[in-house]
């Protein structure tokens, strides 16, 4: 019964796994461009740096992390103890790696990201937000990227 409740839940954990690496971080950086947004044309404006704000980039939690360190938790507390004692250490076990699990996936999930306000040569003031990949200064002279979509800023 054991080798079937083993093998069941590696089987478990290897579908998470693969559901997990689907679903891979997109970055948000103004360096980074995906196969689609090559030899599409940008609008450029051109600006100055009013303001720069650390915020954090949080792209949510699939539950995978979760699931995953359940599994994981409750699997490790079946090996111990016999009988009650074994469903309690996995229950426990379960409980544990579930809040580990989530913990993890939540810090993989979030990334530090900078809000920079411009204010443009013809006066107006934009924020945009993007990963935190390039130093910016206030007073610095930017250029924005926009494709109608999606702006970033660059030097």
């Amino acid at each position: 019964m054991k080798n079937v409740f083993l093998s069941t839940t590696l089987t478990s954990l290897l579908a998470a796994g693969l559901v997990l690496s689907g679903c891979a971080v997109q970055p948000h950086s103004a360096n980074v461009y995906s196969g689609r947004q090559t030899m599409g044309e940008q609008s450029v404006r051109m600006g100055v740096v009013e303001s720069i704000r650390n915020v954090v980039i949080d792209n949510g939690q699939s539950g995978v992390g979760t699931l995953g360190g359940a599994a994981l938790g409750g699997l490790a507390g079946s090996q111990v103890g016999q009988g009650n004692g074994s469903i309690a250490a996995a229950i426990g076990g379960a409980i544990a790696g579930g809040l580990i699990g989530q913990h993890i996936e939540q810090s993989a999930n979030s990334r530090p990201g900078l809000e920079i306000t411009v204010k443009l040569d013809n006066g107006n003031l934009t924020a945009i937000t993007q990963d935190a990949d390039e130093q910016f200064n206030i007073g610095d002279r930017v250029r924005l990227l926009s494709n109608g979509r999606t702006t970033r800023v660059t030097h």
